[in-house]
């Protein structure tokens, strides 16, 4: 049998002569009638990309990029549902000649309706447009540019947020806007053959170059010379790029969830967590692994590696279609306390203390225990268009077959954690028993985080590189060439 690190070696070799297909004009037209089968009658008016803010910067939305496969900023879709008829027109901007010369001609009407399917009219037209297919009464549904769903509360800057204002106030009575974000984010959580095809793409390409880094990591290099390798290494392969901004933390950068200054010299001793992903034709993928830059594991480094691991395969073992997201985070949780207090890192499983967060302990029990403090973020996310892609598996709902998501454990140990602590009874009693332990694992930070999707009988395993600790260390022997 091959093991991880022989197939990451071949998979380099092979993964840019291996092309996915791009989204057929049949899919996206599909996936705009399932749509239009969720809404009995009404509107939907999406709203792409503006222009970039940045050089070099350009990136669709993901939820119109879905339903049009349109990429050019600064179009808006309008889906018309009435009397059982369903017509959709994409609305595409001009570009000023000038500002052609630096950022491309844009392809003409005529390319983009043969490209799309889709009727296809100037942007000046969408108001006029919307107003004469608009009736008393027929509700109106959004999608609308803001880049996050965090901000979506408060958007009201946005081309499509003044668009929607507009409109409502120009409407003699009350016009009914209801979010589409919701059902395109329904649609979005299964993934077609194609997508899967495209997000398998990504994640090799991204297992290959992170194994690579992996294996040169070593005392002395700076942390940023294992970005370029990583980031170079997606774009020999193809990938449009870092799916996002890659996270390369060494020694106590490795306890930071979101550290991306990648601008540290690692040093004998040291762990470094690679947290990265390519994005391919749009898709993202999200891997991370956390190594030993001596090429071997401390005992204390072992354990808790171990442990995140063995969390990690709790959750993959929990994980089938019709499982609830509650158990397969509590599955993790549980692995992880026991660990915790075997290593007298915490009193006891379940153990509370009083956090500096402002959530409460009746709201939400798990955010105070003492385990939480140690990994304060969620077990996964689905991938696909976003690297956070829908469904959210924070909340509630089950596993359905189709779905590609991500299992990412950790533990990540620093005094800083009880320094930051309030100053409360409970407090004092647990940082009196823990903290010299917690000293003796000090800037110990390990996640591994993989790629799965589920099938009818469980789930698959993508993003099958070196993860055991014996494999961990088997790679430095390898690229030294010892026997």
């Amino acid at each position: 049998m091959r093991t991880p690190i022989a197939s990451a070696i071949l998979l380099l070799s092979l993964v840019k002569s291996l092309p996915a297909q791009d989204i057929s004009r049949a899919e996206y037209a599909a996936r705009r009638d399932s749509l239009a089968a969720r809404i009995d009658s009404g509107l939907v008016i999406a709203f792409g990309a503006p222009d970039p803010t940045g050089i070099h910067e350009a990136s669709q939305l993901p939820a119109f990029r879905y339903l049009t496969g349109f990429l050019e900023p600064n179009a808006a879709f309008v889906l018309v549902k009435r009397g059982g008829r369903v017509t959709g027109t994409l609305f595409t901007a001009s570009r000023d000649p000038r500002r052609a010369l630096y950022d491309g001609f844009p392809p003409d009407s005529a390319a983009v309706a043969r490209a799309t399917g889709l009727a296809v009219r100037s942007l000046p037209a969408l108001g006029p447009y919307v107003d004469s297919v608009l009736q008393p009464g027929l509700p109106v549904y959004d999608l609308r540019d803001f880049a996050s769903s965090d901000a979506a509360r408060q958007d009201s800057l946005t081309r499509g947020a003044r668009f929607m204002a507009d409109l409502a106030a120009q409407q003699r009575t009350p016009l009914q806007i209801r979010d589409a974000h919701p059902i395109v984010d329904s649609l979005r959580a299964r993934k077609s053959p194609a997508e899967l095809a495209l997000l398998r793409k990504a994640i090799d390409i991204t297992v290959a170059s992170q194994t690579q880094a992996m294996r040169s990591a070593k005392p002395g290099m700076w942390e940023y010379e294992l970005e370029a390798q990583v980031e170079g290494g997606f774009r020999r392969a193809g990938a449009d790029g870092p799916s996002f901004g890659s996270i390369v933390g060494s020694g106590p950068n490795s306890t930071q969830y979101h550290y991306t200054q990648n601008n540290r010299r690692m040093a004998a001793g040291d762990l470094v967590l690679m947290d990265v992903g390519a994005a391919y034709r749009g898709y993202a993928a999200d891997v991370t692994r956390t190594v030993p830059v001596s090429g071997k594991f401390t005992p204390e480094q072992r354990a808790v590696y171990q442990l995140v691991r063995d969390a990690q395969a709790a959750a993959e073992r929990a994980v089938k279609s019709g499982a609830p997201f509650g158990a397969w985070r509590d599955s993790a949780r549980v692995v992880l306390g026991r660990g915790l207090t075997k290593l007298g890192l915490v009193e006891s499983a379940d153990a509370t203390f009083d956090p500096p967060w402002s959530a409460g302990c009746q709201a939400n029990p798990v955010m105070c225990t003492q385990a939480f403090l140690y990994m304060a973020h969620g077990l996964g996310h689905g991938i696909g268009l976003e690297v956070h892609d829908p469904p959210r598996y924070g909340g509630t709902g089950t596993f359905e077959v189709g779905q590609v998501f991500t299992i990412e454990p950790g533990v990540y140990i620093s005094t800083r954690l009880l320094d930051m602590l309030p100053d409360t009874p409970k407090n004092r009693v647990m940082i009196a028993k823990v903290r010299k332990t917690v000293e003796r694992y000090q800037n110990t930070g390990v996640r591994i985080e993989d790629d799965y999707v589920v099938t009818t009988s469980g789930i698959e395993w993508l993003s099958r590189g070196p993860r055991e600790v014996a494999e961990i260390e088997a790679l430095r022997v390898v690229s030294s060439g010892a026997r």
